[in-house]
């Protein structure tokens, strides 16, 4: 299990040097992304030279180009929207295959419905992940369903990989580590603590089978 740190806001570039070594990947969050464009990207590989990024692209049309930005700008991963056309799969999986990056899937769109990926979804190789996403305006509104935990046994069934993400912290931790998600995605409740490094670390020595999950460990 691989934990994925998630910055939102500028600010959260501060605890950059309390990750190295404890966090697996650096997301750079959507709301970053639209700040600062790939400059984000770059300035965490600067700060974090041996950590992967993620950039939350969410791209849902445009693919070979949003792909092309966020991998010539040293992300080895990005998210692509589950609404959005076969050809922009195929678009963004032949760049990722390019840059022998990984994409990752994002089913937010499709939160707390029944099936979050349609049983006929036919993904590019390069796609290495389906990301189970509880939205976060939901949870602000008062939103507590668990339904995105949940789901991670439907999408393993189905053959894919999980990235696990949407309110997950210390207390909901040992019902994720339940459900094996590849990667646990925390955002908050690392980068607005006290102590982020300290509440990393904590998470982190908790996960079991640490560094297992990439996609080169497929069996």
């Amino acid at each position: 299990m691989l934990l994925q740190v998630a910055l939102d806001k500028p600010e959260h570039f501060g605890i950059l040097p309390a990750l190295r070594g404890v966090a697996d990947i650096i997301e750079v969050g959507t709301p970053v992304l639209k700040r600062f464009g790939v400059a984000a990207i770059s300035t965490v590989r600067e700060l974090c030279p041996d950590v992967p990024v993620l950039a939350d692209t969410k791209t849902v049309d445009g693919g070979a180009f949003e792909a092309n930005m966020v991998f010539s700008a040293g992300a080895s991963f990005m998210t692509v929207l589950s609404c959005a056309s076969q050809a922009t799969f195929e678009a963004v999986g032949a760049v990722a295959t390019t840059f022998g990056a990984n994409v990752i899937i994002d089913t937010i769109t499709e939160s707390g419905k029944p099936v979050l990926l349609r049983p006929d979804i036919r993904l590019p190789e390069s796609f290495s992940y389906v990301a189970v996403h509880s939205p976060t305006d939901a949870r602000l509104a008062g939103d507590t369903s668990t339904s995105h935990i949940d789901a991670v046994a439907a999408m393993h069934a189905r053959g894919f990989r999980v990235s696990l993400a949407g309110g997950i912290g210390p207390a909901t931790l040992d019902a994720v580590i339940a459900v094996k998600p590849e990667i646990l995605v925390v955002g908050s409740a690392i980068t607005e603590s006290d102590n982020p490094g300290k509440v990393a670390s904590w998470i982190k020595e908790r996960l079991p089978e640490p560094e297992r999950g990439w996609p080169w460990d497929r069996k």
